[in-house]
């Protein structure tokens, strides 16, 4: 019966070796285990191991730049610009089921990668399939794929995320100007993924600027049509995470010389 057992598990590819059943079976013994109990002693580590497996998985295909979640996010400092209710129900991924979009808007420090990460992080934790990115990477990939032929090849790759995360549009300004196609390759991947999958994005930049950022204001109206359709639209009004940490440097005094 034990090697059944093991013949079946196999064939269900749950790792369960011969010693790790053996133990099982010796626990139940001694502690009286209902079937149920000893069921799950049996293929509850396995499975919880495979799903933590699986976590690690997508959050490094996710790329994210830094460690941080939001179990460890400083909800004080900014306390009166940011809702921490409405940032863990986002968390919840019901928009994403949804196919719905997010901006986050605000200036630079007030938070807005921390939490487009930290959300992240929980969507990749409940099964969905995220990426981050900043808006000069992607443009820089772009471009790099436009002049080598593969251009169709990173389409398909950015559209197959359940969520991707443009973060930083607004500090891409180097990228958009090496190529004046930039913009529009950035507008394919958005168009893309409209209506198909969600979109994240971090900006500093008011929707009535785009134009004169982007420097084309039929492209930005494209732009923003598709972004902000069915979007949650987070404005941040707050402090620089930043600045407060950046300690102010001393004044520094010649010592007289006394003859």
């Amino acid at each position: 019966m034990r090697d059944r057992i093991l013949t079946a598990l196999t064939s269900l590819r749950v790792p369960i070796s011969a010693a790790q059943l053996e133990d099982a079976i010796r626990v139940a013994e001694h502690r009286g285990d209902s079937h149920l109990a000893f069921l799950w002693e049996l293929v509850g580590t396995a499975a919880m191991d495979r799903q933590e497996r699986s976590i690690a998985r997508r959050v490094k295909e996710a790329r994210f730049p830094n460690q941080g979640s939001l179990e460890d996010f400083d909800w004080s400092f900014n306390a009166a610009a940011i809702d921490r209710t409405q940032i863990e129900q986002l968390a919840t991924g019901e928009w994403v089921s949804r196919v719905d979009n997010l901006v986050m808007l605000g200036q630079s420090g007030v938070g807005k990668s921390r939490l487009l990460e930290g959300i992240g992080r929980r969507l990749c934790a409940l099964g969905k399939r995220v990426r981050y990115t900043t808006s000069g990477d992607l443009i820089a990939q772009l471009t790099a794929s436009l002049a080598d032929g593969t251009l169709p090849q990173q389409l398909s790759y950015w559209t197959h995320f359940d969520l991707l995360i443009i973060d930083e549009f607004g500090l891409d300004y180097v990228e958009r100007k090496l190529d004046h196609q930039a913009g529009h390759l950035l507008f394919k991947v958005i168009a893309a993924r409209n209506g198909k999958s969600s979109t994240a994005m971090g900006t500093n930049i008011e929707f009535d600027a785009w134009a004169a950022y982007l420097g084309d204001a039929p492209l930005a109206m494209a732009l923003l049509d598709r972004v902000v359709d069915r979007a949650v639209l987070l404005k941040i009004v707050g402090k620089s995470y930043r600045a407060a940490r950046a300690i102010p440097a001393k004044a520094t005094t010649s010592p007289q010389s006394t003859r």
